[in-house]
């Protein structure tokens, strides 16, 4: 069984990737696939980023960020490059999900950008 907040990021991936195909995306090649980290606490996300660092993953450097609340909160990417598969991205999603929840960080989800 799925939890529900995983269940939320399964719909999150299957309409992005809809969106995607419907605006003409280039589906033949790989996308730049962006998971994203975040966390009140700038040493939890690091040692977030760190793990991620030495299980293979390519991170970007973490940033600090303010919210509309004006609170603010650190944040960092994982960039992986895959090909815009339902299957492929939403198992990579489940494996960013449960790296955050390992590390006790929020995963935002992720993103990409339109390919010619």
């Amino acid at each position: 069984m799925i939890d529900e907040e995983l269940q939320e990021w399964k719909e999150h991936t299957e309409e992005l990737i809809a969106m995607l195909v419907e605006d003409g995306t280039n589906e033949e090649v790989h996308h730049t696939i962006e998971h994203h980290f975040s966390s009140v606490d700038f040493d939890t996300l690091e040692k977030a980023a760190i793990t991620a660092f030495k299980n293979g993953f390519e991170i970007e450097e973490p940033e600090e960020a303010e919210l509309e609340t004006g609170e603010k909160v650190f944040a960092f990417d994982i960039i992986t490059e895959q090909a815009l598969d339902f299957d492929i991205i939403f198992d990579e999603t489940k494996k960013m999900f449960e790296l955050a929840k390992q590390c006790k960080v929020d995963y935002d989800g992720w993103g990409t950008y339109f390919e010619e």
